[in-house]
């Protein structure tokens, strides 16, 4: 195979070591592209926020002597499984709007739909069955979450065209992203809290922050197609307006740990969280793309974090 041959099956901003190049038969590829399986951050960050509040039920419960750990296992399996192909559909959705603007865009130029390699057709027909796997998965919770779910579609449907009609995509974005941190409680103790709500807020918070940086990777390309975001938004000031976001992120956070009387261990993943934050606006340079890609990733290090203060801070663990 020559390398013409091999890049032109690939995305230029998806690395080319990935498992899908390695494992999956070539026909394949632009279906794994579409859902981004190349790309393992955003299912990642998608997952976070569900992972946090529900480690953050688990912890009232299990202080409470009302926990039940294969439930809660079997919840993060479900997030896990959930945000990977609900992310993939997303993305899918995602393309077929912004069909012709991606065609525009040199980084985005050669996915699947501008490039030809996927039909319209196909990539709706897997955009459904992405959606279908996400559906066994919502009813596999309690009533309360499942109609908690059914309610996030709306965002989601709403997000492609935010960035049409608003600089602030990235709160759109965050809207639909952070959904995870109403759903993680929900599916433990089958309604909601102030608790709940501070998590959302948080990661809600964090997305605008992360996708923000991102966006600072396309912002002369969005800036000549007319595509409106909070990097072009911010500017110069970005890293200012970072510190406010990603500040207001930790103090949502704190207060909801404070509130639900979690360990003082989940407070020590907080301020960790809060020296990655540090570091990132410290280091950033919204000129670098490359730069830009790398710290958009490193915040899926700082969920992780996050989480495992969470399940140290369990009382058994």
């Amino acid at each position: 195979m020559s390398t013409t041959e091999s890049t032109a099956d690939r995305v230029i901003d998806a690395p080319s070591n990935n498992w899908v190049y390695r494992i999956l038969p070539r026909w394949l590829w632009p279906y794994a592209q579409l859902a981004r399986w190349d790309r393992p951050i955003g299912w990642q960050l998608l997952m976070w926020p569900c992972f946090w509040s529900s480690a953050l039920a688990a912890n009232v419960l299990a202080a409470e002597g009302q926990l039940d750990l294969r439930l809660f296992v079997f919840h993060l399996f479900l997030f896990f499984v959930g945000s990977v192909v609900m992310r993939g559909a997303g993305c899918t959705y995602n393309d077929l709007v912004d069909h012709d603007i991606d065609n525009q865009v040199a980084r985005t130029r050669s996915r699947p739909l501008p490039s030809g390699r996927v039909t319209r057709l196909q990539a709706k027909i897997f955009m459904i069955l992405q959606a279908l796997i996400g559906f066994l998965v919502l009813i596999s919770f309690n009533y309360f979450s499942i109609a908690l779910g059914i309610l996030s579609l709306a965002i989601v449907a709403i997000y492609p065209f935010a960035k049409r009609f608003t600089d602030w995509p990235q709160f759109f974005l965050g809207l639909a992203f952070s959904w995870g941190g109403l759903m993680g409680w929900a599916g433990l103790h089958g309604s909601l809290s102030l608790v709940a709500f501070l998590v959302y807020g948080g990661a809600i918070a964090w997305t605008i922050g992360y996708d923000t940086i991102y966006a600072h990777q396309d912002k002369e390309d969005d800036a000549l197609v007319g595509v409106r975001s909070t990097a072009r938004l911010f500017g110069d000031d970005t890293k200012l307006w970072l510190s406010g976001l990603y500040t207001l992120t930790l103090i949502l956070l704190v207060s909801a740990f404070i509130l639900a009387d979690v360990n003082i261990v989940a407070i020590l993943g907080l301020f960790i969280a809060a020296a990655m934050f540090a570091w990132q606006i410290k280091v950033l340079d919204i000129n670098d793309a490359n730069q830009c890609l790398k710290l958009f990733k490193f915040n899926s290090r700082v969920g992780m974090i996050i989480f495992l203060g969470l399940v140290c801070a369990l009382p058994f663990a």
